[in-house]
Parts: C-alpha cells; structure tokens; sequence
C-alpha cells in the first residue's frame, strides 16, 4: 500500500513541476511559498525550504513551530528560542502574518484556539471570533424586497465587519499561559513593519486577482497599490502605521484596541465608508469577550480527536466524519481505491447536512452537540453507506430521537482567506490556532492604522427563515456567525501526538480530514499526509484535485453515479507529528515552513 501511496504522492509533485529548488519557484501555482528575503533566508529557513521541496518532513527535538509564512515562523521561532511557550510564540507570530499575510488575517480578524497543557494534562479551547453590532437584524444581508443580498454586494464595505476578536484572543491566551514579557512579543513585527518585508508572490498574486474591489476605498487602494501600481513579488514594502498600533498595543495592552485610539480609528473607517446603519458602536467593541468553550472530543479507535465547538462547525463535523468513517476498513481499502473515496465523500455529506441544519452560535440557540457526535447516532449514520454505491438518501439526521429542532437549512457562503499555526513548545505545550478575516483581504476596509478589517459576518445566512422555520446560523445581535475553522489537536493515551489545522474556507473540515486520514490510517509521515492531492465531496459533486487526473478515481466515481469535476485547491495545512522527536509538515500548495530546535 505505502508503494502505491508513494506513486501518487510523487506523481502529484511532479505535475507541479518539482523537480529542483530552482524549478519550484517558476513553476508552482500563485499560491506558492516563493516568498522570503530573510537575510538571503537563514540557514534554518534554507533547510526547512530544502525539505519541503524534496517532500521530506523537518525533523527537531526540543520544540517546533509552523505557520503560512517564513517571516512568521522566524518570528515565532526566535521566541521559542528564548524559552517562550507555545503562546508567547504564537503572538509574535501572528502579529507578523498580519503584517506579511494581510489578506489572510490580521488583528482585524478573529481566531480558535486549542491549547494542550502540559502540566495540567489538559486540552483548554478559546473563542476569538468576531461579533455582530447589537444593533444588527436578522434581515441584514437582504435587499427590500426580502430576497437575499449578493455575496460581494454584502462583504465590500462596513455591513459586513464584526468585531474583531484576535487582540482579545492574544492578550487572554498570554495572561493564561504566556512566560515572556508581553512587549517582546511585538518586536519582530514592529522591525518589519518599519524596516519592509519582501512582499511573497502569494500575496501579490492575491493583490492582482482582486485589483477592482480593492480599489473601492482610498486608504486600501493606496497601500497595495503605491503610485497606482500593485505591490510586485518581492518589493520590499513598510507599513509604518501597523508599527505604530503593534507598539501601542505592546505598551498598553490592548484598552486602546477595544475603548481607545485604534477603537475610534476602527470606528471612524467605518463611518467615513458607508451610511448604512447597524454599524459597529463603541459598545460593541468595549464589550467584546474572550469565551473559553469546551472542546469537541471523540475517540476514534485508539485516539482521541479534538477540534473546537460552536460557532465553529469544525469540530463537530471533523468528530462526525471519523465516527462515520470508523464503521469501514479504511487501511485495508488503501488510498488508491475508489471506494475509499466515495465512502469519506457520503461520510463528509451526511456531516455537512447536520452542519447546515443545526450548527451555530451556541450562546443563541440550543446545538446538540453531544447527540451529533453520538457514537450510535454516528454508526446510523454510517448504515446509510454502501461501499462502491452512491448514498442517496443524505438529509440531516434526528440525533434528538424525534425532538429535531425546527430549524431551516443555513445559506451563508464561505470564501477561503484564512492562516494557522501548529507549535509545541520545549515544555511540552501544543498550540493548534486557525485565525481569520474571512474573504481575501476581509472587508477591504483598511485602518488609518495598518490593519484590514474583517467581513466575517458574512458567514451568517443571509436568510433568516424558509417556510416559517428559522435558520439557526440567521444574523442576531451579539452573535457569533458560524465557521468551518477547525484547529485539531489528536491525542493518543492522554499525550498529544498530532497538532494541525488548515485556511480554506469550508474545504477546511476536508482538508483536515483528509490528512488526519492519510497519517492514522495509511502509516504516511506528516509530510507525507498534508502534501496528497484531494478528493471532496460536501453536497454531492466530487471535486477531484486535478492532479489526480492520471488516475481512474474520476472514471470510478461518475460509474457509481457521482458528478465529478477537477479543479485546485490551496489547502494550507501546517501540522507537527508529536513522537520519539517532533516531526513537521507544511502544505506544498502554499508558503508555509517549518522550523524546529
């Protein structure tokens, strides 16, 4: 089997023209890690990129961090050096990737957290993520005459922008398990901010591909495009006014974000872009919370997964699909065979359809959690699958046993801009964190203080009800709008051995899953699992990476009754192997290293 997994990962990398370090650079897609003038990249960075050009994990003994970004994953490396945690990393990090990846996110932004203690054996999960203005209605994303808003229609401008939870998120995170002072944790991000980054062919790509829309508003437009031209792949380019607020917040802490200077600036762009009403108040931003919710935990054979809960959907359906799958022999089946996918595809179905209909904000209506991930709710479930047929009958399920909620199905649209962290500490600690600001570039309402503000509320349905039944993900004030982040942590005999996440938008849970498979289940090293091309299927259609077309996957699905098309993904999964040492794997498709003592 490992053979033919080999074949398939080596036939992947060559259809995208990995052949030399040289070769990689010209040859991959946008969405490339061709990114870094670090001192002519460090000679760790240099090692890192060199391992992930020839498909090879990085191997370190003492603690390892990985991020979207080598500018990121130094940053948060120089901390670990100092005897920093997990967390005191991960701010330095973040603080950087806001800088060097604004499209992806920022402190405009919001996050998920989970976080392993080491001393106390325990996994503990932080909710970052925006909310809306207690002003808001649940008709907000709809036009007058009731019908739905179209999607850009509803992210380009203040009607889509939640508070920001990422300041919150770090601050909290640092007061619970931070050991370095909390102003060093901005320097990096400040040197860079002053001095210039290299700007990363992922990022002017981006900038390129969203050229009209991030023309809507002066400040925006003017700092990607300097002088009416697009920043260019490796142009050095500073951000002074993003050094401004980083130090600000690095003195004081982050009063000035939620009640202070960088408040009324967050205010102010909001005002000067838009005369809608419902926007973001003062009372919204000074009364923003960190929640700290309880993980979504299953057991799936002889480990224990955990993803994080409501809003995010990304724990219950990563828990539901292993509880689905676990019914069927996925080792012996093999990753070339076709059955193999299609029974993860219906597994994935059933999940989403549960998804669609009952995950939300838990703080506003009831999410039956534990009855989703049931493990006899699940292996129901599972009988609806027959391997090499097409499951036909996928519907939400009844995990209440005849008390379904009177919920109607979500219509919320999700668009991949997103980043994650993996870092385990020389203490022992685990960090998986996936932050956001939702759309490439969020809202593309840019402060006068460096930073992009979020259009995450447009992760709501921009329905409210179908037929007299509300839908649970409908816009409320104060509330959380679903997500599909899912940072996973995966225990084994109470010690964690798996760390990981991916951006994505709603392929996210896929993505995941997919590599969660591939390194449990298939003996693939982390490496290994997070480079295999993908095959998903969410609401019926197979969409095949199309690496895959050398294969007779495509041909074998449409037999068994599927549609099917190809097309590319940008996963971004970055995962550390927790063992005898720490082994690190960053997704080929995009820019991510891996850095390790």
């Amino acid at each position: 089997m490992l053979k033919k997994i080999s074949f398939f990962i080596s036939l992947f990398l060559l259809q995208i023209n990995i052949s030399n370090a040289d070769q990689l650079s010209d040859k991959m897609n946008p969405e490339s890690f061709d990114s870094l003038s670090i001192e002519e990249r460090s000679p760790a960075v240099k090692n890192s990129l060199k391992q992930k050009l020839q498909g090879k994990k990085v191997i370190s003994h003492n603690w390892m961090i990985v991020t979207a970004n080598s500018y990121a994953s130094v940053a948060g490396a120089e901390i670990l050096e100092k005897g920093g945690t997990a967390v005191d990393a991960m701010i330095a990090a973040q603080v950087v990737l806001g800088l060097v990846e604004p499209e992806s996110s920022g402190l405009g932004g919001g996050a998920f957290l989970l976080y392993y203690d080491n001393n106390k054996n325990i996994i503990t999960t932080l909710d970052g993520r925006e909310t809306a203005p207690l002003s808001a209605s649940s008709s907000r994303f709809q036009k007058e005459n009731g019908k739905p808003m179209k999607f850009f229609d509803a992210v380009i401008g203040s009607l889509s922008v939640g508070t920001p939870g990422v300041p919150a998120l770090l601050f909290e995170a640092h007061q619970r398990w931070g050991l370095l002072k909390w102003n060093e944790l901005f320097d990096n991000g400040i040197l860079l901010s002053e001095n210039g980054f290299s700007v990363s062919k992922k990022l002017s790509e981006s900038i390129k591909r969203d050229e009209k829309r991030l023309h809507n508003f002066r400040q925006t437009r003017d700092y990607f495009f300097p002088s009416g031209v697009a920043l260019a792949h490796q142009e050095i380019k500073q951000n002074k006014p993003y050094a401004s607020t980083l130090r600000l917040i690095a003195d004081t802490g982050i009063d000035e974000f939620y009640e202070g200077i960088i408040a009324q600036d967050i205010l102010n762009t909001l005002k000067l872009s838009s005369f809608e009403e419902g926007l973001l108040e003062e009372k919204d931003l000074k009364n923003y919370k960190i929640i700290e919710r309880p993980p979504v935990c299953i057991k799936y054979k002889a480990y224990d997964v955990c993803g994080m809960g409501p809003p995010s959907s990304g724990g219950i359906a990563v828990a539901q699909i292993l509880g689905i799958l676990e019914k069927f022999d996925l080792k012996l089946l093999g990753y070339s065979n076709p059955k193999t996918w299609q029974i993860i595809g219906d597994a994935t179905r059933l999940a989403f359809a549960d998804r669609g209909l009952y995950v939300a904000d838990s703080d506003y209506v009831f999410v039956p959690t534990e009855a989703l991930i049931d493990k006899k709710y699940l292996a129901a479930r599972a009988d609806k699958i027959k391997p090499g047929e097409r499951t036909l009958d996928v519907k939400p399920g009844d995990p209440l046993l005849n008390q379904t909620l009177s919920y109607s199905k979500n219509f919320s649209i999700e668009r991949p801009s997103t980043t994650h962290i993996s870092i385990v500490d020389q203490y022992g600690n685990a960090l998986s964190m996936t932050s956001s600001i939702e759309n490439a570039f969020g809202s593309r309402l840019m402060t006068q203080g460096g930073f992009l503000l979020n259009n995450q509320l447009t992760d709501f349905s921009f329905k409210d009800e179908v037929d007299g039944k509300l839908i649970a993900n409908r816009v409320q004030p104060g509330k959380r709008p679903r997500s599909s982040m899912s940072p996973t942590i995966i225990l084994k005999d109470g010690n964690p051995i798996l760390v990981t996440g991916s951006p994505g938008g709603s392929n996210i849970i896929n993505f995941v899953i997919n590599s969660v498979i591939a390194f449990l289940e298939w003996d693939l090293d982390i490496q290994q699992s997070v480079s295999l091309p993908h095959a998903i299927n969410k609401w019926g259609k197979y969409e095949l990476e199309d690496s895959l077309d050398k294969t007779n996957l495509k041909q074998s699905l449409e037999s068994m009754g599927y549609e099917t098309r190809y097309r590319k993904y940008f996963s971004g999964l970055n995962a550390i192997h927790i063992g005898e040492m720490l082994e690190g794997g960053t997704d080929p498709r995009r820019e991510g290293i891996v850095l390790g003592d």
